[in-house]
């Protein structure tokens, strides 16, 4: 199907070109209590952690998953979603 302008595959590829995938991980700072749980995400304080779950797949690949994801409202009112890469240890963002 042919949007105006172009394509739909042309006009997405467009979007995602140079800034990279829509809602791409980014790479955070992230400081976390004793079990875990973040308490700072890029220097702003966790009010809440509305949501916690566990990713573990692809095991049976060469490039296998183990998330630990956290939706957290942080004290400026924004909702963000972190997760920490297991086998490489470090923490990503993406929009919530």
């Amino acid at each position: 199907m042919a949007a105006v302008g172009g394509s739909w595959s042309s006009r997405a590829h467009a979007l995602t070109g140079a800034a990279g995938r829509l809602n791409a991980p980014r790479p955070a700072l992230v400081e976390t209590g004793v079990d875990g749980t973040p308490r700072l995400v890029n220097r702003e304080a966790v009010l809440l952690v509305r949501e916690e779950w566990r990713v573990v797949d692809r095991w049976w690949t060469d490039e296998p998953i183990d998330r630990r994801y956290f939706e957290v409202v942080l004290e400026s009112g924004r909702n963000v979603c972190v997760y920490r890469e297991r086998e490489r240890q470090c923490w990503f963002t993406q929009r919530a």
